[in-house]
């Protein structure tokens, strides 16, 4: 603008003519001649550069598309949900609406003030990243602290699979015991089957190899032959995403109502758990996490050199005065007879479909059978346990 400003200058005021001023500042005498007459006819203000290109961007963001992403970015918000670019865009897309790129999705977000820029935040790439291969390969499972009316204590236990990021236990409990967390662990296998290994941290509820001993946790997967890891002390990113999940599920609760009863609060972390799962997409996987969870094989572990299928179920139970324990399969209850020697020692109890194995805490088998669905008492085979 300022050449533009000096050869007027030079033609109106010093009244040198087009073709010396051209020839001064290196520009072509049509150049000179135009910004003369645009002069003339606007000021200065006609002098200024004028925008090229189209005056609406082909690939400018519809108005109507960036209303949309502001306004799932508000309701997710709102109910305590992740409202990433990557969840907003998994959104459109299941409303039939024209979906941008994550980037766009990011970049609209900056522009309306939903972003914060945190430079200080350590780069993603700088992470060495660990994920299991298949669902049930390795379970993560960690406990995490919440309250309910007027302060009141208690305590989450949670497993969610590593492969996948699905929750497949998330329990409140009043005090979280290592007792507790066998109970749950038995619980969600007989939901998902078994797991090949399971990653924890260092809590009292897990280990007590620092006490020079074993909890319940060690001694039921070590008598299975599941693999028990802990992570490194004061390291929780070895267990991120169990810890990640606990972040997503208190921003979750504190757009809750508190209640006042442990199975109000239960009822909540259901709920959500079904959104986590099955309605909402996860950053890693791109998909809800059960999608992916179902989507694959299951790893499984071996006992005995049998394999054992994610169709799997763990039992404890009591041989009663008759010698017996009872199995339910296929909504038909089944007497499994053991020996009235046997009675009220405590078995475990692996099926794997029709295969069942009773075996004692010892680890002894007392009993290997094929269940005869048309049977309803299997008496004991003295020359085939």
């Amino acid at each position: 603008m300022d050449l533009a400003k000096y050869c007027v200058q030079a033609v109106l005021v010093e009244g040198r003519s087009v073709r010396e001023v051209a020839g001064a500042t290196g520009t072509s005498k049509s150049w000179v001649q135009r910004r003369v007459e645009r002069y003339r006819t606007g000021g200065d203000d006609a002098l200024l550069p004028k925008r090229r290109g189209p005056k609406v961007p082909p690939n400018l963001t519809p108005g109507v598309v960036e209303d949309s992403i502001v306004r799932l970015r508000k309701s997710l918000t709102d109910h305590g949900l992740d409202a990433g670019a990557t969840t907003i865009a998994w959104h459109l897309e299941a409303l039939g609406m024209p979906t941008p790129s994550r980037s766009t999705i990011h970049r609209v977000l900056a522009r309306r003030g939903f972003v914060t820029a945190q430079p200080q935040k350590r780069p993603r790439t700088s992470w060495t990243r660990f994920e299991a291969s298949l669902p049930n390969e390795c379970w993560q499972s960690d406990m995490t602290h919440w309250h309910l009316e007027h302060e009141v204590p208690v305590e989450i236990i949670n497993f969610i699979d590593d492969h996948s990021r699905a929750v497949l236990a998330s329990h409140v409990v009043d005090v979280a015991t290592a007792a507790k967390v066998v109970e749950l662990f038995f619980a969600t296998t007989g939901r998902f089957g078994l797991p090949a290994s399971v990653l924890s941290d260092n809590g009292a509820i897990y280990t007590a190899s620092y006490r020079g001993s074993h909890t319940g946790m060690e001694i039921e997967l070590a008598a299975l032959g599941i693999t028990f890891k802990h992570g490194k002390p004061y390291h929780p990113q070895t267990q991120g995403k169990v810890e990640r999940y606990h972040l997503t599920l208190k921003k979750f609760l504190r757009k809750q109502p508190l209640v006042g009863t442990i199975s109000e609060l239960q009822a909540q972390i259901d709920r959500f758990v079904h959104l986590y799962n099955e309605e909402r997409p996860h950053t890693a996987r791109g998909c809800p996490p059960m999608h992916a969870y179902r989507a694959l094989d299951k790893a499984t572990i071996e006992i005995d050199g049998q394999r054992m299928p994610a169709h799997t179920k763990v039992r404890r139970d009591k041989i009663d005065d008759t010698g017996c324990v009872t199995l339910r399969y296929r909504s038909k209850l089944h007497h499994i007879g053991l020996g009235r020697a046997h009675k009220g020692r405590r078995v475990l109890i692996l099926v794997a479909d029709r295969d069942v194995r009773v075996l004692d805490q010892d680890g002894a088998m007392l009993r290997h059978l094929e269940l005869d669905p048309s049977v309803d008492y299997h008496r004991r085979d003295r020359h085939n346990l």
